[in-house]
């Protein structure tokens, strides 16, 4: 996989591989990120991607395989790399006792890159009250603390483990935006790892997919939508109880005499079978990520 610059590359994995007693929790998984864009990580629960980003942060050393981020090895290396991520868990991981004005004066002496107004700034816009601490604030406001504290420094690479989990509506707009803008406006790199595709779909250019440790699917976010369509079809006669077999189908689901398939491939080429079968199209539409993942992982 490549997007962006391809001469240098900000996150490079090649044969990455770990195993955690007898589960694989990674599988010959390799991937390369170039400068600016957002990059979705998809995949059902254990699939890997908390895994991954372990490894990228250096948290975790490769058991097989290779890690570089900016040309360095995170794990081997950690002062070429941390100081120009920015990073938020699922978890939070915040201090409950400190106040939220004390937090970011704390993060803060941690890199010299810091920008106080930009902080000052993100703090009112995301109606943040300094003097409160950190254990009162709701799932969303602690959401919106750490990643202001994440994306403060202005770093170079962003890294988001699940940033939507427990939120409302509201609060996953909110932590969105403040993302895509960090992206649109200052040319940087965002991965971020979510279960709600419908998101992934709205703000990833490029999105990796992950099944049982391994990448089902590597592919920019226009080529997904453009190669993967929706076709509802139906035959003269009633077919037979197996799904017709057509070019490019990962999924079929049949009702009566039709049937509603998901392809990836050539449109001209499926028409062609169909017709050629004795069917007929009735409509066709783009199919969703959330389809696109049912049909390769399965439900």
């Amino acid at each position: 996989m490549s997007n962006g610059n391809e001469s240098a590359p900000v996150i490079e994995v090649t044969g990455l591989g770990r195993k955690y007693g007898r589960k694989e929790a990674l599988q010959d998984v390799s991937l390369r990120v170039g400068s600016g864009g957002v990059f979705g990580l998809v995949g059902e629960n254990g699939a890997g991607k908390t895994t991954l980003i372990q490894h990228l942060l250096g948290a975790l050393r490769p058991q097989s395989g290779t890690v570089r981020v900016f040309g360095a090895d995170p794990a081997y290396d950690p002062p070429a790399v941390l100081s120009r991520i920015g990073y938020l868990s699922e978890d939070r991981d915040l201090p409950g006792w400190m106040r939220v004005g004390e937090f970011l004066r704390y993060m803060r002496a941690f890199y010299p890159g810091w920008d106080a107004a930009f902080a000052e700034r993100m703090v009112g816009e995301f109606g943040l009250n300094p003097a409160a601490k950190i254990r009162s604030l709701s799932r969303g406001e602690q959401a919106r603390t750490g990643l202001l504290a994440a994306v403060a420094h202005r770093p170079e690479l962003l890294l988001l483990d699940e940033p939507s989990s427990g939120l409302d509506a509201v609060a996953r707009q909110q932590i969105l935006a403040a993302v895509v803008r960090t992206v649109a406006e200052e040319g940087r790199t965002v991965v971020f790892s979510s279960h709600l595709l419908d998101e992934v779909e709205r703000v990833a250019d490029h999105v990796l997919m992950l099944h049982q440790g391994r990448v089902v699917m590597d592919m920019p976010m226009d080529e997904v939508k453009a190669r993967h369509r929706t076709h509802l079809l139906r035959w003269a006669e009633v077919p037979a109880a197996d799904a017709p077999t057509l070019p490019g189908m990962l999924r079929a689901e049949r009702d009566g005499r039709e049937w509603r398939v998901l392809c990836d491939g050539d449109p001209e080429a499926l028409a062609a079978a169909v017709r050629a079968a004795g069917g007929e199209i009735l409509e066709t539409a783009p199919a969703t990520l959330e389809a696109v993942f049912v049909a390769r992982v399965g439900a």
